[in-house]
């Protein structure tokens, strides 16, 4: 009879492919019997059809075969519990932290991604109201063009040039009206230049941009990711775990279904969903009538998939367009139209429901008393 701890121990290099961590520490082995050569076991699972199941039920079969006086295995599959499953993801989630990659971003930096389904919602032009929202707001805010082939933030700011690097080779961030920006548009010479870049080196120059870019001390760093979920989305959990995810959508029930995919990625990424914007959700003519001009409820049912928050409902404006292709985003426009007090009202909903990580520990108030300090 082989022991229970040399069982679990060749269990333990059995891995669960979505969670990323072996099915012995995530607690997935509820019962473990070895009784004439057969070897039982009950394992739990996150759900009962997880998309894993055969092929970790294949592999625990080939691990313990290879065991002297184990002939056969025979496993029985469980559901978990809404505790057990919650204790899992929590330790799932645990091990990416553990196992992220050093970046130049504080762990304490509130990292928001703003992902969509699909182009032409409007996520890009959000994504820049937004971090200029909350750097006038008075937060240290960076603005990270994660569309790598696609970028569109230089433009949307009205911005051109090449970045520079400082003594230590570390990329100088363009500032903004005081908002840290990198995008590959501000590396490549010309911007109509095709980048012929796919997979590995999109989530390698990702991983440049968070590694070898001088950020300094941010409060939160916006990303703006690329449409879809390719590599950079599944990069992002590994270089960034503190990462939270706000998914861009329209009324549009197919765009809808479309952004559903976007948030199943972050739940399976164990990237938490901030919650849902609704963009170009209506048109309000000068008389106070709304129109419903690509249908109505594609956010809330959304939302209600994954019951997250809307955090926002962004009309049209007649001037959004003009005032994008001008590089004035909207936000710092002195005309108060329906648009940016929505958006301002949104800058206002995210900072409230992820307020700036604040130092207490003994470390970072003497840094305080020394900082003002320094300026008297």
């Amino acid at each position: 009879m082989v022991q229970s701890d040399i069982l679990l121990k060749h269990l333990s290099t059995v891995f669960d492919p979505e969670l990323g961590a072996n099915i012995v520490e995530l607690g997935m082995v509820k019962d473990l019997e070895h009784k004439d050569k057969n070897v039982t076991i009950k394992l739990a699972l996150t759900i009962a059809d997880c998309p894993m199941r055969n092929q970790i039920e294949k592999e625990i079969q080939r691990k313990l075969t290879l065991l002297e006086n184990v002939d056969t295995v025979e496993i029985n599959v469980v559901a978990m519990n809404q505790k057990d499953r919650t204790t899992v993801m929590e330790k799932a989630r645990k091990k990416t932290r553990e196992n992220a990659q050093p970046t130049k971003i504080d762990p304490r930096t509130r990292v928001i991604a703003i992902g969509s389904g699909k182009g032409g919602v409007g996520k890009s032009t959000l994504s820049t109201n937004i971090a200029l929202g909350l750097s006038k707001k008075g937060f240290q805010t960076g603005l990270l063009d994660a569309d790598i082939w696609g970028f569109s933030i230089p433009r949307l700011l009205g911005i051109s040039g090449r970045i520079e690097a400082n003594e230590e080779k570390l990329m100088i961030p363009y500032l903004y009206d005081n908002l840290k920006v990198i995008s590959t548009g501000l590396i490549t010479s010309d911007e109509d230049t095709a980048l012929m870049w796919r997979g590995l080196m999109l989530s390698k120059a990702l991983e440049q941009f968070l590694t070898n870019v001088d950020w300094g001390d941010l409060d939160y760093l916006i990303i703006d990711l690329p449409p879809g979920t390719g590599d950079i989305q599944m990069a992002l959990s590994r270089l960034l775990p503190q990462a939270e995810l706000i998914v861009v959508t329209t009324p549009q029930l197919m765009a809808q279904k479309v952004a559903t995919r976007v948030a199943d990625m972050a739940k399976r990424s164990f990237i938490p969903l901030l919650g849902v914007i609704e963009n170009m959700s209506y048109f309000e003519s000068n008389n106070g009538e709304r129109f419903n001009l690509f249908g109505k409820g594609g956010g809330d049912a959304l939302a209600e998939k994954f019951a997250i928050p809307i955090l926002g409902k962004i009309p049209i404006s007649e001037d959004t367009n003009d005032i994008a292709d001008d590089g004035t985003p909207l936000i710092l426009q002195d005309k108060d139209t329906p648009t940016k007090t929505k958006i301002e009202k949104l800058v206002t909903a995210i900072a409230e429901k992820l307020p700036p990580i604040v130092d207490e520990t003994c470390t970072g108030r003497l840094a305080k008393v020394f900082e003002e300090l320094s300026k008297q």
